[in-house]
């Protein structure tokens, strides 16, 4: 398990059904030029890569990913797909496509689903569909073998399946996944490579992390594991959580009553998890020191955020580390904004660095060495 004083991974994510500096209805649509400044800024800032969304009103993710490959350099783009919705073998050979044209920046995050509105419709249990997911993962895995793939399942059918052409990563893209019930936990141990949990508190997220390492550690494998949050950093504790109260500020007690009911009616195990939280509750949002569950309040899936000054943000993500967390998967209102804020603020309290910001000595040292003599520093820097 990484040190929990070492440098997390972090990815940004991608506001493909809207934006805005609120909690509602989207003030900023969901354009292809405004999804691409969030990524070409996440790009440019340092950000290991991006999460795409899928289902509801975001567009598709391997359409945007494709288009926004060419327009970045380093970005690595997390490709959510549906078991339900794709052939196993068809999704091997688009995203080992993807890898090879990107070389080597795609990764794959597979979508369960929550309900049959999830599947356009389609008729499965939640039982049922995580049994196709465990069929699907074990054809998608086998297409990218040497030999071809035959596989008879109760929901998947693959003849003489393969991909042909390779992933520039071996032996395939590196697998996401996340859900909280019991066959959630399962099928992250047997089969993928990163298992993702919305932000619980540390001891209720340790306890999903252990039993993914049961099952994981019965197959003779190990599963790395990621967190995905909001934050609110900025360079003081008030400002920080001033700026979490306006946030909500639009919502009324109308708009959070109808989110949760419709969340109560979510066979997704991890959502009324994220319910449990605050119920509904204006006055129970803050769930931790520097944890907060505003965002749950009317956003479905992720409903957490880290929320505070550099140094306490840092220390609160620290404890994520502690149980094992690697990667962090981040977002912000509006997200291109809070993107520069992240890399500028909280990139250096934990250990990273953004190449589009640096310290003044490193600032002073870069003009010393562009002039060939002594910079001239002034009340705003160098000059």
């Amino acid at each position: 398990m990484p040190s929990p004083e070492s440098a997390p991974e972090v990815y940004w994510f991608l506001p493909t059904a809207g934006d805005g500096r609120h909690l509602g209805p989207p003030t900023r649509p969901n354009g292809f030029a405004y999804v691409s400044a969030v990524a070409q800024a996440a790009d440019a800032l340092g950000f290991a890569g991006v999460l795409l969304p899928t289902g509801g009103f975001s567009e598709d993710t391997i359409v945007v990913a494709s288009a926004l490959l060419s327009a970045t350099r380093r970005l690595r783009f997390l490709v959510a797909v549906r078991p339900g919705l794709i052939s196993p073998v068809l999704a091997a050979r688009i995203t080992a496509s993807m890898d090879r044209i990107s070389d080597g920046r795609v990764s794959l995050n597979v979508v369960t689903g929550s309900g049959q509105g999830d599947f356009e419709g389609l008729p499965l249990s939640h039982g049922e569909r995580y049994a196709l997911t465990r069929e699907w993962l074990t054809a998608y895995r086998a297409a990218f073998g040497s030999e071809p793939v035959n596989f008879q399942g109760e929901h998947v059918h693959v003849a003489n399946g393969k991909v042909l052409l390779p992933s520039v990563q071996r032996p395939f893209p590196p697998i996401y996944f996340g859900g909280s019930s019991d066959a959630a936990l399962a099928v992250a141990g047997d089969f993928v490579d990163v298992y993702l949990s919305w932000g619980e508190r540390p001891e209720e997220l340790a306890q999903k992390f252990a039993a993914v390492r049961r099952h994981a550690e019965a197959q003779g494998r190990r599963v790395r594991f990621g967190l995905r949050a909001h934050v609110i950093v900025r360079e003081s504790e008030q400002e920080a959580w001033a700026d979490a109260d306006r946030l909500i500020a639009h919502l009324s007690d109308a708009d959070i009553q109808k989110a949760q009911a419709r969340f109560a009616e979510s066979e997704s195990v991890g959502q009324q998890r994220m319910a449990r939280l605050h119920h509904g509750a204006r006055d129970a949002l803050r769930i931790g020191k520097n944890l907060w569950a505003g965002v749950g309040l009317v956003r479905g899936g992720a409903g957490t955020a880290f929320v505070g000054s550099p140094a306490n943000v840092a220390a609160a993500m620290r404890e994520y580390q502690a149980i094992g967390v690697e990667t962090f998967i981040l977002s912000g209102y509006p997200h291109l904004e809070e993107a520069y804020r992240t890399a500028e603020l909280l990139f250096p309290a934990i250990g990273l660095r953004s190449p589009l910001f640096q310290t003044p000595e490193a600032a002073v040292q870069q003009a010393t060495t562009r002039t060939g003599g002594s910079a001239v520093v002034g009340r705003f820097g160098s000059i």
